[in-house]
């Protein structure tokens, strides 16, 4: 977990690069890959503090969502924050927490 999370941190906040286009690209792919990410996240921290409740996951996890997008302007290295990135960060940290809570009850 820590180790996936300093990696997600890295990644959010490195310099931009030029993007190139390739050809599995499509239009807000990059909302699908903040979707994905915060998905597992969310899950993973799931996995590992069980017991947490739903308003200190999304206090935490939302928290850090919206950091991380607000440091990408700050930061002027070739990111920007986008409202859509930390709405696509958000559902799949909601999802990630329905998800969670519906595997638990298949498998107790």
């Amino acid at each position: 977990m820590p180790i996936y999370w300093a990696f997600l941190t890295y990644m959010l906040l490195r310099p931009g690069l030029e993007n190139k286009e390739y050809f599995f690209m499509f239009p807000h792919l990059d909302k699908l890959i903040h979707f994905s990410i915060f998905f597992v996240l969310g899950f993973f921290f799931r996995l590992r503090f069980p017991k947490v409740s739903l308003i200190h996951f999304s206090l935490l996890l939302i928290s850090y969502a919206l950091l991380t997008e607000i440091l990408q302007d700050i930061m002027k290295v070739g990111r920007s924050l986008e409202l859509l990135d930390a709405i696509a960060d958000t559902f799949g940290l909601t999802l990630s927490y329905y998800i969670y809570n519906r595997v638990k009850k298949i498998w107790e």
